[in-house]
């Protein structure tokens, strides 16, 4: 990521907000390496043209617009993965000091969402926020009323102002924003009104530049501009963070079920990216086929593998029969159970030809736990396999468990449970705080499930002493720092958990269900927890995208 991001927004976008992108374009760029990026811009505006005449990056033009104002404005949530993406590549492509990105344009048509979507893409991209305010119609304190909804919809969002500039300035209306907003906490500067960019003007650069520069000193820029700014992580970084890891170290991953569209159309989405090695398990001919009938123009670059090749199926009946000798499985019901696709792909896996398995979409959790329990078997250490999810809120990630796998564990399965659902977490960036979830509070409800909830605590603290955990707690007071303060007084743990762990696969798989489709978060998983090399399985009911997210979890779990 570029080392300082600005967004700059606006709830009006216009002349004035374009004189303020131009100057903070040419202040930065005065000190640093400086990129543009525009989330949503138009191919006929002018203004990008003009910001990359003042920027350094030796940017290309079609890489730094993303999106046209329609798409965004016709489903905004698939636009934000969309931005962060073409985002991340963008600076990937021109490793600059500074990006300057500028948000939305003016528009004739009205959308209520447009500054809060601005602000989420602000947080997404994790900028610090420059707010643009046009004065013109508005008097200081009008001004001001303005300046706290914006930075309210920022903070909402989880942004962060760090400098405000009022546009479109008379020195009358200049000094009366600035007694409105003298006990601000950030920079405010206060702009001239300036016709930029102009078809009729051709001095309208130098004297957007003029007016910035007298007005906005580029010391004061370029310091807001680095203003500390610890950014939440929001669904669409996550997600791009954890396909940029997986493609940072690429892995080959199997997809058993490659007569499925929705399997087809997450690896074509894989491959178009570079993100991942896949072996597809199915007739190459026919996928291809069926691919060019979707669209899909990627999938050639996938290896496949029939499941009727004697030169692999016969060391997979081999090994097979060595791994399960203690079962006495003969060769006939070796190769009987290899024309399951799950159970194929997994001896891929078993075999070496691949680091991991994604299947699920067709067939159940059991089809695809089973093989891998057989045949991968459990890591060393590890008592059980468990299931785990990645629920992507708005400004944090946080993991469930169990909510696939294990009915009702004692309080040994438990504490493994918690200790695994922790490295979990460690290995997408996530410092693991565990909450031992139940329907008491530290002692405040009896019997035998809190019991059986508060021996399974004790247990995690004696097996992994450094983990920071609490339990029994509730839900609320694990999550809330609020609640916390009253239930778990004292306790620095509660209310700031980020790994739940449930008492049950009921309570736990309709907890995250429950979660997912009230609140909006992302749930990604469920992760198999345990095994000696990854296999993750699939919801039935899963998405496309929810596909493209397993995969690369499971390629940066083959990177431990």
């Amino acid at each position: 990521m570029a080392n300082e991001v600005v967004y700059i927004a606006s709830p009006e976008g216009g002349n004035g907000r374009n004189v303020v992108a131009y100057g903070v374009v040419a202040a930065l760029a005065s000190a640093k390496k400086t990129a543009i990026f525009r989330p949503v811009a138009c191919k006929k505006e002018s203004l990008t043209t003009e910001l990359l005449n003042v920027a350094n990056a030796a940017q290309k033009i079609d890489n730094v617009r993303a999106l046209c104002p329609r798409c965004a404005r016709k489903d905004k949530s698939t636009a934000r993965g969309d931005i962060v993406a073409a985002y991340s590549a963008e600076v990937e492509r021109t490793c600059s000091e500074f990006m300057v990105v500028v948000g939305s344009d003016g528009s004739p048509i009205f959308d209520p969402e447009e500054f809060q979507f601005n602000a989420n893409v602000a947080t997404d991209l994790k900028a610090k926020t420059f707010l643009a305010i046009c004065t013109i119609r508005r008097n200081g304190e009008q001004v001001k009323a303005t300046v706290e909804a914006c930075t309210a919809s920022v903070k909402q969002a989880g942004g962060k102002v760090a400098g405000i500039f009022i546009t479109g300035c008379t020195d009358e209306k200049a000094a009366d924003a600035k007694e409105s907003l003298k006990d601000w906490t950030v920079p405010v500067w206060t702009i001239p009104a300036v016709d930029f960019p102009s078809n009729s003007d051709p001095d309208a650069a130098t004297k957007a530049a003029k007016a910035f520069s007298e007005n906005a000193p580029t010391e004061q820029v370029v310091k807001a501009a680095r203003t500390p700014f610890t950014a939440p992580t929001t669904p669409y970084a996550f997600q791009n963070e954890l396909l940029a890891k997986a493609k940072a170290d690429k892995k080959t991953i199997v997809l058993p079920e490659g007569s499925e569209d929705r399997i087809i159309k997450a690896a074509d989405y894989l491959l178009q990216r570079d993100i991942v090695n896949l072996i597809i398990v199915g007739d190459r001919d026919a996928i291809l086929a069926r691919g060019k009938k979707l669209g899909l123009a990627s999938l050639k670059k996938a290896s496949y593998q029939t499941m009727d090749d004697e030169t692999v199926l016969q060391p997979m009946v081999a090994k097979l029969c060595e791994l399960r000798a203690k079962k006495g499985v003969t060769e006939g019901q070796a190769r009987q159970q290899l024309q399951d696709p799950s159970y194929f792909g997994t001896m891929l896996v078993a075999l070496g030809k691949a680091d991991g398995l994604v299947s699920g979409s067709v067939d159940s959790t059991a089809n695809t736990v089973r093989p891998a329990l057989q045949v991968i078997k459990t890591k060393p250490d590890a008592s059980l396999v468990s299931g785990a999810f990645l629920m992507c809120f708005e400004d944090h990630v946080a993991v469930f468990a169990d909510c696939a796998i294990n009915l009702n564990p004692n309080p040994e399965q438990l504490a493994d449970i918690a200790i695994q659902s922790a490295g979990t977490a460690r290995a997408f960036g996530i410092d693991p705080k565990v909450g031992m979830l139940c329907y008491s509070t530290l002692g405040s409800g009896q019997g035998p499930d809190v019991d059986m909830v508060e021996k399974a605590t004790k247990l995690v603290h004696e097996k992994a002493p450094d983990l920071p955990v609490v339990g029994s707690i509730q839900f609320d007071a694990a999550w809330s720092p609020t609640v916390a303060a009253t239930k778990a007084k004292g306790n620095d743990v509660a209310g700031h958990v980020n790994v739940f762990v449930f008492p049950s696969l009921a309570a736990g798989n309709i907890a995250y269900k429950a979660v997912q489709r009230t609140s909006g978060a992302i749930a990604i998983g469920p992760v198999l927890q345990g095994l000696n090399k990854p296999v993750n399985d699939l919801s039935r009911g899963a998405l496309v995208e929810d596909i493209i997210n397993t995969v690369a979890f499971t390629a940066v779990e083959a990177q431990q």
